[in-house]
């Protein structure tokens, strides 16, 4: 008689048997699509590891040198990678040199070195009398009058004096006040070989060096966000507006040739500007800014407000100083505004807002960095600081605070610039403006005797008791200059220009060669597998294994 076995053993046994020949076929369908891929790429040497005529020997050795190709193309590959990931930028001559009538004459900034007015504050006498009285026993103006002035002068004189002012808000009042007035200094003006009064050129500007007068700079309006700061003073008194010129795209093709900022038409000293200077001898203090006495003067941007104490170069009384101006300026190509500012090492004006500023460049952003720094840390920043209406302005006794968070600052950027590689993050980020305009000067210089000029025109030199004058020419030495551009070193198109090189090279690899990759790894398999669930879907079910049937005989009875 036959049984048949337990049917949940029986199941069992068929799945496991189902499950084996499933994983056999697995195997031989990949093998099998490896084999096809073998036989049909177009890749060099992949051919041979599947070729039947090939000994063991021989797969090996084409197999080491297929990953050794390999290893190399990938690592020149990373070199090229690293070198258009890093260094994507490369500042190149323009193709053509530009005329100057297409950029503004610079804007000077001019600072006397007398910081007082001997009929408002004699700063020797008083710097003495602070030293041997009391705060009650000087008069009360005097001694408001030298705290504000001590701002402006060298920073050790008042180093350990009893000034005793943590803020300061009448500081600017007090300065203006007792300064050298811009009719006192400026005595006549020539600009493009057209003489006219010169408070028709400078209007008067707040610097770290107190009140200096500036020539071409751009209007309160255009320059500052006028909303943001506060209205205890001004910065800037020019209010011409520029409505044709911006930094970034230069004059408009419909600007009048004397439009604001004011440029020049040719080079030479006839198409430059020229200034006559005075002072007066009994104005002059060698306590303060010690024995040199005269101007500093700054070549700057229009766009840039002025920090002269940073770079400058003097006008010394009885001298004529002749500043011959070679301008460079570095643009950016429209291919790099898409990629970041960190890449590219430059800001565009829209992709960096500062507060107090309306156009970014590099100085611009460090005075505002600095002046956020030495509010962090003095809790009050210098007179000539940008601030709004809720910051204090440092008193005199707060000197030496500000003039630390400088130094502070300036040591951060360098350790910052130094472990760039830790990832540390910077205090600043002042990176230069796109387009950016610097002024270059050749400077000559001669005795100016300007008394016996007066005496050869006749003129009665005892109308001006006590003057010093002093002669400063600036003008443009070439009528063109070349320019400087940024623009791509490597593009994306370089890129895979190079990289494709490298794997034709290497490994005969085209862009069909790495399709060919994607297409066996994706669309064949699947186009395999259809193929089969077709065919075995027209055949009839059956059973892979059949059961096994067991005969059993009954015991016999005796």
């Amino acid at each position: 008689m036959l049984y048949q076995s337990d049917s949940r053993s029986v199941s069992n046994f068929e799945l496991k048997a189902i499950n084996a020949l499933d994983d056999r076929r697995l195997y031989r369908g990949l093998k099998s699509l490896f084999l096809e891929y073998c036989s049909n790429s177009s890749i060099h040497g992949i051919k041979y590891f599947a070729c039947k005529r090939r000994t063991v020997f021989e797969k090996i050795w084409w197999i080491a040198v297929f990953f050794l190709s390999l290893y190399g193309c990938g690592r020149l590959i990373q070199n090229i990678y690293h070198k258009w990931d890093q260094t994507p930028v490369i500042v190149s001559f323009n193709e053509k040199s530009t005329p100057i009538w297409q950029i503004p004459f610079p804007a000077v900034t001019i600072c006397p070195e007398t910081k007082a007015l001997a009929k408002y504050l004699n700063i020797t006498t008083s710097y003495y009398m602070l030293t041997n009285t009391t705060e009650e026993d000087m008069d009360e103006l005097i001694f408001n009058r030298l705290r504000a002035v001590a701002q402006v002068c060298d920073a050790h004189i008042f180093q350990d004096k009893p000034l005793n002012q943590t803020f300061d808000r009448d500081c600017v009042d007090w300065l203006r006040n007792v300064s050298v007035s811009a009719s006192d200094m400026l005595m006549m003006c020539s600009w493009r070989n057209n003489v006219s009064a010169c408070d028709n050129f400078f209007t008067e500007t707040l610097t770290e060096e107190g009140v200096c007068y500036t020539f071409n700079s751009l209007g309160a309006d255009d320059l500052l966000r006028q909303e943001v700061l506060h209205e205890d003073y001004t910065y800037v008194t020019a209010n011409k507006s520029s409505p044709q010129w911006t930094l970034e795209t230069g004059y408009k093709d419909d600007a009048d040739i004397d439009t604001y900022p004011l440029r020049v038409l040719g080079a030479g000293a006839r198409g430059g500007l020229n200034i006559l200077l005075s002072l007066y001898e009994y104005d002059l203090d060698f306590l303060c800014r010690g024995p040199v006495q005269g101007f500093k003067v700054l070549l700057h941007s229009s766009s840039e407000y002025p920090q002269v104490s940073k770079q400058y170069f003097r006008v010394p009384l009885h001298q004529e100083v002749i500043i011959s101006i070679k301008p460079q300026i570095i643009t950016t190509s429209d291919g790099l505004r898409h990629y970041a500012p960190h890449r590219r090492q430059c800001y565009f004006n829209h992709e960096r807002r500062l507060k107090y500023f309306q156009v970014y460049t590099q100085q611009n952003c460090k005075l505002e960095c600095i002046t956020n720094y030495t509010l962090n840390l003095c809790k009050c920043v210098k007179f000539s600081m940008p601030r709004d209406s809720q910051t204090e302005v440092c008193g005199a006794s707060q000197i030496e605070c500000y003039n630390d968070a400088e130094d502070r600052l300036t040591a951060e950027e360098v350790r910052y610039s130094v472990g760039k590689r830790n990832n540390q993050p910077s205090k600043c980020d002042c990176l230069p403006a796109c387009t950016s305009v610097q002024y270059d000067a050749e400077i000559s210089q001669a005795d100016f005797d300007w008394k016996n000029l007066f005496r050869s025109f006749k003129q009665p030199i005892n109308e001006y008791p006590g003057i010093q004058l002093a002669r400063l020419k600036i003008y443009f030495k070439e009528a063109q200059f070349i320019t400087s551009k940024r623009s791509e070193l490597y593009g994306v198109t370089d890129f895979l220009a190079n990289c494709g090189g490298l794997l034709g090279l290497f490994m005969g690899v085209s862009l069909l060669s790495l399709a060919e990759i994607i297409y066996f790894c994706s669309i064949r398999p699947f186009t395999i597998l259809r193929m089969n669930r077709i065919k075995h879907s027209h055949q009839p079910n059956v059973l892979p294994f059949a059961p096994p049937v067991f005969e059993i005989e009954k015991p016999k009875d005796n």
